[in-house]
């Protein structure tokens, strides 16, 4: 399962309108590929449609799909977004993770 804090919810429905999708019907698509400095990044995008080997999660109303591949690596995680001095963006709340790069952006098991 993975959460949306209510900071993240406010900022992708915003974020998929400006994007022109529709957030009571579009996807926050959430996947891990290869990369960055800790080994794993991860990804985050809208997405209009459901993939066949896609696993739906809905949290605060926000509508999440994660391929079963990046599942493995995002189960219990929560996605928040900060806008404070340390600069903004979409953060990974990963339990998963035991080690995190000092920008937040990739990890390691």
């Amino acid at each position: 399962m993975i959460k949306v804090a209510s900071s993240a919810k406010e900022k992708v429905s915003v974020l998929m309108q400006e994007e022109g999708f529709d957030p009571s019907a579009a996807y926050v698509r959430v996947g891990v590929k290869s990369g960055g400095c800790s080994g794993l990044s991860y990804d985050l995008s809208f997405d209009a449609e459901k993939q066949d080997n896609d696993q739906l999660f809905e949290d605060n109303n926000v509508k999440i799909v994660v391929d079963k591949k990046s599942l493995l690596y995002l189960v219990g995680t929560t996605l928040e977004y900060s806008g404070g001095l340390n600069g903004k963006g979409f953060v990974f709340n990963n339990p998963n993770a035991n080690r995190t790069c000092g920008c937040g952006e990739s990890f390691s098991l």
